[in-house]
């Protein structure tokens, strides 16, 4: 197949403008040069990509997938740039850190505003992915360094400590668990539940263990922070399960945290990495500022 990224932009910008000549000028292409590398395109995969109706064009059931491999491919294109251009103005390394939600929303702001002080020519990469995800990552080498609380050790991975915390129950006040000191995970599966957003590595942890009592999650609402989800278990709208670091002072003012009965509510969190792995001074340094900033 011959084409270029050009005729996929060129493609896009007539299918999202629904008509030819439209997409012409969003491209400042003339019609015909933007006909003449539609028509190439559907010579070069082999089918039609667009039909002609009385509004303009629409998609082909053939156009549809390439369109959605097209806009795929030009995003990452563009993240691949926006990856790159640091390095042209003067950046001197990369790491790829991925964590758990517990550790982005508690600890590693402050951590890592440590290390881009003592260096800030290097970016880090941060994602977040729970700590199944990120032992895959890290033998995979889709990733330099982990933050993940660790439940079995992988032999193939080093893992150095870096927080304790715990997973606490947050209850409005006058709440029917409030009076109790301890609560088990199987009594919170009775109220409707305020989570984190599906797919954050917390929610995922969560849903899990209720699955492996026979539970689930009555999720009333889904928020992106702890920060909001505090504020709406304190209006009454639900209880919910947040790491005790994660929760401010003003957030302890409107709800009630519980300790929750449970052995996984101990979070270890260690940074996790490779045994056998590639020189990266950027990334051993850190780890080791991560491993530091452990004692203050």
């Amino acid at each position: 197949m011959h084409y270029d990224l050009v005729d996929l932009r060129v493609f896009l910008a007539v299918l999202d403008e629904g008509n030819l000549s439209r997409g012409a000028v969003r491209c400042n292409l003339a019609p015909s040069s933007v006909s003449a590398r539609i028509r190439s395109l559907e010579e070069a995969v082999g089918t039609r990509l667009l039909q002609r109706n009385a509004r303009g064009v629409s998609s082909t059931p053939a156009g549809v997938v390439l369109a959605e491999h097209a806009r795929r491919l030009l995003a990452q294109l563009e993240q691949m740039h926006a990856d790159l251009s640091p390095f042209a103005q003067g950046v001197t390394g990369h790491v790829i850190l991925f964590a758990n939600t517990n550790a982005i929303n508690s600890f590693l702001p402050d951590d890592l505003a440590h290390f881009f002080n003592e260096h800030p020519s290097v970016r880090v990469s941060l994602e977040e992915r729970n700590s199944g995800t990120i032992v895959a990552a890290l033998l995979e080498g889709r990733a330099d360094v982990g933050v993940l609380a660790v439940e079995e050790r992988h032999p193939l991975l080093d893992y150095l400590p870096y927080r304790i915390d715990e997973l606490v129950l947050a209850v409005p006040r006058g709440h029917a668990l409030s009076r109790k000191r301890a609560v088990r995970f199987s009594e919170c599966l009775e109220f409707p539940f305020i989570s984190l957003l599906q797919g954050a590595a917390l929610h995922t942890f969560l849903v899990r263990h209720a699955g492996d009592i026979g539970g689930r999650l009555d999720l009333r609402v889904q928020l992106a922070s702890y920060e909001a989800l505090c504020k709406l278990v304190g209006s009454g709208a639900g209880i919910g399960l947040v790491p005790r670091s994660a929760v401010s002072d003003d957030a302890r003012d409107r709800v009630k945290l519980i300790t929750l009965a449970e052995p996984w509510a101990h979070r270890e969190l260690n940074v996790g990495l490779r045994k056998v792995r590639e020189p990266n001074f950027y990334r051993d340094e850190l780890v080791a500022c991560l491993s530091t900033q452990r004692k203050h």
